[in-house]
């Protein structure tokens, strides 16, 4: 039993670093992009980063979430399918 509780927790963190990645990856490059845009034009604005980042990552999460659900969708089956045999 132990062993099953630890495999799915150790499951659930690496679908959460799975599914959290394109956005933090996409917020990480327009961020990027902006700071040197900034840094070129010496426009030291902090509001100027915050709007396409935000942007980019809604529609990052908008195309990516079939997918983000497609997985989350079959984690429950796996884990709702396999409880029973262990609660007895």
């Amino acid at each position: 039993m132990e062993n099953y509780v630890l495999a799915i927790g150790k499951q659930a963190l690496f679908l959460t670093l799975i599914l959290s990645g394109p956005a933090v990856v996409v917020a990480l490059v327009v961020g990027l992009m902006i700071s040197l845009v900034q840094a070129t034009t010496q426009i030291q604005e902090q509001s100027l980063t915050f709007v396409p980042k935000l942007v980019m990552v809604f529609i990052t999460l908008a195309l990516m979430g079939p997918w983000m659900m497609a997985q989350l969708v079959s984690f429950s089956q796996a884990l709702l399918s396999g409880f029973p045999s262990y609660i007895k």
